[in-house]
C-alpha cells in the first residue's frame, strides 16, 4: 500500500501483537522505521510484518530495536468477557508481556483497555485528536507521562462509537483506511501513537532525518 510520507527520525520501533496494524501506522507518522510481529497472519499490515509468537519475538530480537510497543490481546481484562464468556479462557499476556519488554532493556510502550491493570501516563480518545469516535485506551510508558497537554475527552452524541453495523464507517473514522472492517475491531487509531511516538522519540534524544 501506498504509504504518507514523513521524515526518519532514525529509529526503529517493534509494534507486538500488532494486528493490522493502526498503531504502528502512527508510530510511522512519528518518524520510526517500523517492524510488527503478531500469531495470526495480516495480510493488510503495511510495513514489514513477523508472524510468529510475540513474547518469544520480543525476548529473541527486542534489544535490537530503539523501542518495543506491546498491544497485548485484552479479552482477559475486558467487561464484556466477564458479561459473555469466562476471562479463564483468555489467558493475560500482559503481564509477562510486561516482563519480557523490560527484561530487553529498551524503552517501551504498552497499550490496553482503561479496565486493564496498567500505569495511565497517557489516557486516550479519539475526540481529543478531533476524530469522530469513541475509542478509549491506556498507555503505560517505561519512561512515564510528558509532552503536551491535550483537550478534555468530549462525546457529542454525533460521535461513534462501536457497532458492528458501522464497522465500515468506524474503521475509516480512526483513519484506519487501509483495513477491513473486521480487522479494525482490534485496530486503535493511529493519531494515538503519532503523539505518543513524537514523546518517545524525544525521550531517546533523536532528531529528524529526512527519508
Amino acid at each position: 500500500m501506498w504509504l504518507p510520507e514523513r521524515p526518519w527520525n532514525g529509529l526503529r520501533v517493534l509494534d507486538a501483537c500488532c494486528g493490522a496494524g493502526g498503531l504502528s501506522m502512527g508510530y510511522h507518522l512519528a518518524g520510526f522505521d517500523v517492524v510488527g510481529v503478531d500469531k495470526e497472519p495480516m495480510p493488510s499490515y503495511p510495513f514489514t510484518f513477523v508472524q510468529g509468537d510475540a513474547l518469544d519475538f520480543v525476548a529473541d530480537h527486542g534489544p535490537e530495536f530503539d523501542l518495543i510497543h506491546g498491544s497485548w490481546p485484552c479479552q482477559h481484562f475486558a467487561r464484556v468477557t466477564a458479561w459473555r464468556g469466562n476471562r479463564a479462557d483468555h489467558p493475560d499476556l500482559l503481564t509477562p508481556g510486561r516482563k519480557v519488554m523490560q527484561a530487553t532493556g529498551r524503552p517501551y510502550v504498552i497499550e490496553n483497555l482503561p479496565e486493564a491493570p496498567l500505569r495511565p501516563d497517557y489516557v486516550l480518545c479519539g475526540s481529543q485528536f478531533g476524530l469522530r469516535v469513541r475509542r478509549h485506551r491506556l498507555f503505560e510508558t517505561s519512561w512515564g507521562p510528558c509532552g503536551d497537554l491535550l483537550p478534555p475527552c468530549w462525546h457529542p452524541a454525533s460521535l461513534l462509537s462501536f457497532e458492528h453495523k458501522e464497522e465500515r464507517a468506524y474503521a475509516d473514522a480512526m483513519g484506519c483506511t487501509w483495513m477491513s472492517a473486521k480487522e479494525a475491531r482490534q485496530a486503535v487509531p493511529p493519531a494515538y501513537t503519532e503523539l505518543i511516538g513524537r514523546h518517545a522519540a524525544q525521550h531517546l534524544g533523536a532528531g529528524q532525518v529526512v527519508a
